[in-house]
This record gives structure tokens, C-alpha cells and sequence, in this order.
């Protein structure tokens, strides 16, 4: 008699895991809802990762007088020193 009580088990198993999985998940995710509170933001609310970049990039650059730059004729090096500078005698 066992035998077969086990069989009818294992092929309702499925329709037995489903519904039991589905409502641990459910109240699951309530008491998460509870304990935390609001939800999270939308994703259209958001701010993607380049637009908070920017905004960074152009709050860091407010102050400063972007007219003021380094004349290139000023500069004796276009690329950086430990990339080219290694069989080249030194500039005086």
C-alpha cells in the first residue's frame, strides 16, 4: 500500500509545489512590502548612471573659468611620459 501512495505522491507533486511555492512567495513579499514601507522608485524616475555623471561633471565645473587652458605650444609632451619617454634622451 505504501508503494502506491508514494507513487500518487510523486506524480502530484508538481500540482502540490506550485501553489504551495506560489503563497510562501506572496506572503513573502507582503512582509517585505510591510517592513520597508513605500516601494522603491520606478525606473522612469530614476536617473540612469550617465545622466547622474553628468550632472556631477557639470556641478564640478561651475565655478571654474573654462576660458583658461594650456596653449599647446606650452606643452612639450602629447603623450604620457612613461609611454614614449623610455629611449627618448630627456628635453632640456
Amino acid at each position: 500500500m505504501w508503494s502506491v501512495l508514494w507513487a500518487a505522491v510523486r506524480s502530484k507533486a508538481p500540482y502540490v509545489t506550485f501553489p504551495v511555492a506560489f503563497v510562501v512567495g506572496l506572503v513573502g513579499s507582503q512582509l517585505e512590502w510591510f517592513l520597508r514601507g513605500d516601494p522603491p522608485a520606478t525606473a522612469q524616475e530614476e536617473k540612469s548612471i550617465s545622466e547622474q555623471r553628468e550632472d556631477r561633471k557639470l556641478q564640478e565645473i561651475a565655478g571654474e573659468d573654462l576660458t583658461k587652458v594650456v596653449s599647446l605650444k606650452d606643452k612639450l609632451e602629447f603623450a604620457p611620459r612613461a609611454v614614449l619617454n623610455r629611449n627618448r634622451p630627456e628635453k632640456s
